[in-house]
């Protein structure tokens, strides 16, 4: 298959290594043109993929015109280059290209999902799926085994994806969800960024597990009230995605709220990463969709009040700690209990 990947950073060049791997045409496309000059002339994205050479069918390109004769697009810009990438898209594509989005987050200026946004930029030339899950990119570029989900509309779509991009070492599975799969991928990141804090202050593992629970539980409140599916937290976008960046120095989130728990601005902490830090975002989306729907988001509160409000990691930790008492599961009283 013919394919263009927008995007040459760790993720964007990662996966164009496999997909030429599995045997594609594969053209992997840089925003700036000194960086695609760079990249062609070592073979190998140094700065994310050190030593992970670049197969002899990977092309390189700066010309997104390219795309004019791809019948699968994978899109790997940051969050926030989304909306203008589909854009700029939308004036060469053809009509029944396969668009696969690999960035996790919201659009900060709508706080609509990222399929929903390239939806409206593309209209009906494009078939959009989502592909997310547990998946550093310095080591899916490494062939090291990574499991992930496709989600799209049509199953006919979702199985073209997944048999395009699976092999021994990459592993899909397929769902519906695009709504949970999206809102995972994205509320992740609040957590793990939360993860890091902790871990910046010394807490400990018990810290850290109840973290992730009830971050996790949040993600599903919260993803459920927006259309989509419960168990889908309960998967490899929700779950496995989760447990990978709140516990891997792989992730930038986790490695700036280590900075901010350790005294560092979250601004410094950001600049420090150098590189985007999608859970800085992604609170505010978040706290913005939480607003919007009524539903309660203690952590991602914490996380903002945290980030832009002034307020202190250990006095969040404090606040979040002597919250009036609680059901862990109300919905089990009310369908099981009589008092």
């Amino acid at each position: 298959m013919k394919i263009m990947v927008l995007g040459s950073g760790g993720w964007g060049s990662a996966l164009a290594i496999m997909l030429a791997e599995n045997g594609n045409d594969v053209t992997l496309w840089s925003f700036l043109n000194e960086e695609y000059k760079t990249l062609e002339r070592d073979r190998e994205n140094k700065q994310f993929l050190p030593g992970v050479k670049f197969p002899e069918n990977l092309s390189l390109t700066d010309d997104m015109n390219l795309a004019r004769d791809a019948e699968l697009i994978v899109m790997a810009t940051p969050s926030f280059a989304v909306s203008k990438t589909a854009e700029n898209l939308a004036k060469i594509i053809t009509p029944g290209t396969i668009v696969v989005n690999v960035s996790k987050g919201i659009d900060r200026d709508s706080g609509k999902r990222l399929s929903e946004v390239i939806e409206e930029k593309l209209g009906d030339n494009a078939e959009v799926v989502i592909l997310s899950g547990p998946s550093h990119a310095e080591e899916v570029g490494r062939r090291i085994p990574t499991t992930v989900v496709v989600a799209s509309k049509e199953k006919e779509i979702a199985e073209t994806v997944q048999n395009v991009f699976m092999n021994d070492r990459f592993r899909v599975y397929i769902t519906p969800d695009m709504v949970g799969v999206e809102l995972g991928a994205a509320l992740k990141n609040v957590i793990a960024l939360c993860a890091g804090i902790c871990d910046g202050m010394g807490l400990g593992d018990n810290t850290k597990a109840a973290l992730m629970t009830r971050g996790l539980t949040e993600m599903a409140r919260l993803g459920v009230a927006l259309g989509g599916a419960s168990e889908t937290f309960a998967g490899l976008a929700g779950v496995g995605d989760l447990i990978v960046t709140c516990t891997s120095m792989h992730s930038r989130n986790r490695r700036a709220g280590i900075l901010i728990g350790q005294g560092v601005s979250p601004e410094e902490a950001v600049k420090q990463i150098g590189a985007v830090v999608e859970g800085y975002y992604a609170t505010q989306t978040g706290m913005a969709l939480a607003e919007k729907t009524g539903i309660e988001m203690p952590i991602t509160q914490a996380a903002y009040d945290v980030l832009y409000n002034g307020k202190s990691p250990k006095e969040m930790m404090h606040s979040l700690m002597s919250r009036g008492k609680k059901s862990e599961t109300e919905e089990v009283w009310m369908k099981h209990i009589k008092w």
